[in-house]
């Protein structure tokens, strides 16, 4: 067995044709790990396993094209014959389990518990699946958001989540072999510092000394072939742009 990563969907801030929003299938040890539910995902991880089977789902932050797929999931779990053999753990920032009941015009979190198992995340959250280790750590976004890094025998993949620059960043991809670094915008407007350049990605996969780059969630200012190029000439290293089916083997 090996840690991959297979990609469900990269766009921002809406789902395009054959392009849905933020989404991931983390793979290590016998673990199945849905991470970030943006629009369309849950539709496209069916393409690659059974969500039944699902040992977690892991949200980086409450932002609709992060998240809003949580929706398809429990309608599909309880509902469309999807039942999981016990709760699905999330893994997500505080506020989820009330905005998804609420959602459904429940009036309390309890009405969830039979489909999903909250765990709330926090800087250094941390969660182990067999030899497949989770850590979250705080990054710079406009609300509560956390990066992922994921270890598993000596191999380590990171996700920036949503951040602008930070130097929680270079914590979190330190000596990453696959370091998956948001590329949203074309430039800083002012002093917001809430997405990254790719040049922002590109130095702070360089900071990290990361091994190779993967270019995700590129806003609608720039293309994918645009943002990994200038991603890769920050970095100086390997760089690729994620791309909706393909899987990494970390």
């Amino acid at each position: 067995m090996s840690l991959s990563l297979t990609v469900l969907g990269t766009a921002s801030p809406h789902p395009a044709p054959d392009r849905p929003c933020s989404g991931y299938l983390l793979r290590g040890g016998g673990a199945e790990v849905w991470l970030d539910a943006g629009p369309g995902t849950f539709a496209e991880l069916q393409r690659h396993t059974d969500p039944r089977r699902l040992t977690a789902i892991w949200i980086s932050h409450l932002h609709a094209d992060h998240s809003a797929d949580l929706l398809s999931a429990f309608y599909a779990f309880a509902y469309g014959g999807l039942t999981p053999p016990a709760p699905v753990l999330v893994h997500a920032p505080a506020d989820c389990a009330r905005r998804v009941a609420g959602f459904f015009g429940r009036p309390d979190e309890g009405s969830l518990k039979g489909v999903f198992d909250f765990r709330p995340l926090h800087d250094g959250h941390g969660a182990r699946y067999g030899t497949l280790r989770l850590n979250a750590r705080a990054v710079r976004h406009d609300t509560e958001t956390y990066g992922l890094r994921a270890e598993y025998e000596g191999r380590v993949f990171a996700y920036s989540g949503d951040s602008g620059p930070c130097a929680a960043l270079t914590g979190l991809a330190a000596s990453a072999d696959v370091f998956l670094c948001e590329a949203d915008i074309d430039r800083h407007r002012e002093s917001e510092q809430v997405h990254m350049t790719p040049e922002d990605a590109g130095r702070a996969a360089r900071a990290a000394g990361a091994r190779e780059l993967l270019v995700t969630h590129v806003g609608p200012t720039l293309t994918r072939e645009d943002a990994t190029a200038r991603a890769a000439a920050a970095f100086g290293g390997p760089t690729r742009s994620a791309r909706e089916g393909e899987t990494t083997e970390v």
